[in-house]
């Protein structure tokens, strides 16, 4: 019998489990025929991997030593499998034929998977949602989505560890989401030091929002009461009931009963940025996708009139422009 990579993942397995029978469970496979196939592997390399008693199995000095050997070798053909999935489509036509997006989600999503339906009806499109950028940026390096639509505080952007290209889209307006009979939504905007006395609820996620919250909050000389955490529609609930308030993009378009206003000076902002591989098709295909990101966000912005008159006072916000975007490579 050849020894195979499948034949070190069984070794791992049960050098991880510190027992066959779990190991064999967490393979999918009858204890028995991982027992046949352990002996198997054993009688190739010429003798006992484990110790076997009734508190588990433990590697044998032979056992650490292939272990040793598959722990080096297992990454390194995931990593070549990754790689080739990556670079696959990385030669021929500069328009690809399947898209691959993964979001956040917020306003601009679906305006970029309509735009592309319209220019290539042929291309086949298909979206992956998650709460975390580094879920996105880590599927985007094993070649299993094609590009990352994300958001990030402020002037932060994401990890350059993942060797991704970033490039903003556009930084929004962080506004407050409130009842419409709410003392805040009287005027055009509201003073973050109004609101010391809310209890706030937002959304679950990572990155430093939440920190650039607690320290907006601690220059306008408060600590937030209390801050709860649910998804985006048990936030809505909780703002409908009464219960806390919640920031929102400026795009968010609020239900009925509520109201959202931008909160004064532009103390907190929220980047929206497109990531893909340098090496990958998916970088030529890249201007494209900015100008129908861009054109997605400035759709959904431009249905708030009074947020875009509130923003023209703010120059930093809003689509950024080819260049700077550029420049941020």
């Amino acid at each position: 019998m050849n020894l195979e990579l499948r034949h070190l993942k069984v070794v791992c397995a049960i050098a991880e489990t510190g027992s066959v029978t779990k190991a064999a469970s967490q393979l999918g496979l009858a204890q028995p025929a991982l027992t046949a196939q352990l002996q198997r592997i054993e009688r190739t390399l010429g003798g006992p991997l484990f110790e076997r008693d009734r508190r588990g199995a433990r590697p044998t000095a032979l056992g650490e030593l292939v272990l040793a050997r598959a722990r080096v070798l297992l990454p390194a053909m995931k990593g070549l499998q990754d790689e080739a999935a990556r670079l696959a489509g990385a030669t021929g036509h500069d328009t690809m034929s399947r898209y691959r997006i993964g979001a956040l989600g917020g306003p601009i999503i679906g305006g970029m998977v309509s735009r592309l339906a319209q220019a290539q009806p042929e291309a086949q499109i298909t979206t992956h949602a998650s709460y975390y950028v580094d879920d996105l940026a880590n599927m985007v390096l094993a070649g299993k989505l094609d590009y990352a639509q994300v958001g990030v505080c402020g002037d932060a952007f994401p990890s350059a560890d993942y060797g991704l290209v970033w490039q903003t889209i556009a930084v929004d307006g962080i506004c407050v989401l409130m009842p419409e009979d709410h003392p805040g939504s009287k005027g055009v905007d509201v003073d973050l030091a109004e609101l010391a006395s809310e209890s706030w609820v937002a959304a679950t996620g990572d990155g430093c929002f939440g920190d650039c919250f607690a320290a907006a909050c601690a220059r306008a000389g408060f600590t937030p009461r209390r801050m709860l955490e649910s998804d985006v529609r048990g936030c809505i609930d909780m703002v409908e009931s009464g219960l806390a308030l919640a920031l929102c993009q400026g795009t968010f378009r609020p239900g009925s009963g509520l109201t959202s206003r931008p909160l004064r000076g532009a103390p907190l902002r929220w980047r929206l940025v497109l990531g893909w591989h340098p090496d990958s098709q998916a970088a030529n295909s890249a201007p494209k996708l900015m100008e129908m990101a861009q054109e997605a966000y400035q759709e959904v912005v431009e249905r708030n009139p009074d947020f875009v008159e509130w923003m023209a006072d703010y120059p930093q916000l809003g689509v950024v422009n080819s260049l700077a975007a550029a420049a941020e490579k």
